[in-house]
């Protein structure tokens, strides 16, 4: 390969990052009941601008049920169905009273259980998944009361 094509080719990656960049991040927002709706849209009102260090940025389409941090390093639905690899039986840790399910087929898949509104929250590699799941800790317990 030719270090003129090899620029090329590396401007392109460049160009095609930075067009990535500020742009909205592509996140499907859920559908969730009625009742957990409302309790999601409160949540909404009390998410962080900043969390684990990173910026609150745009999702697309837009929806009450979807916030994102860092361009997408991590993402939360709200309102999402109860995880189908959960088993009663399963034991979920806790943190600051919000119990969390792990899928083990999704490592970085995190989906607070027990509340008015099932909330799943991505983190990628970037960042400490109990630094974030800390951090939600508290809007989590102020907007979806817990449930039996």
């Amino acid at each position: 390969m030719s270090l003129r094509f090899a620029r090329r080719a590396g401007c392109a990656c460049v160009l095609l990052a930075l067009a990535g960049c500020g742009g909205a991040v592509r996140v499907d927002p859920p559908a969730p009941e009625p009742s957990a709706a409302a309790a999601c849209r409160t949540l909404a009102g009390r998410l962080p601008r900043v969390l684990d260090g990173a910026e609150r940025t745009e999702s697309t389409p837009a929806s009450p049920y979807v916030a994102v941090w860092g361009g997408g390093e991590i993402t939360l639905r709200c309102g999402v169905p109860r995880p189908v690899n959960m088993n009663a039986t399963d034991q979920v840790p806790v943190i600051n009273d919000v119990a969390w399910f792990q899928d083990p087929g999704r490592p970085l898949l995190y989906t607070s259980v027990a509340r008015a509104a099932h909330v799943e929250v991505t983190v990628s590699r970037e960042h400490v998944p109990e630094n974030v799941l800390a951090d939600l800790a508290a809007p989590i317990t102020a907007a979806l009361p817990q449930t039996g």
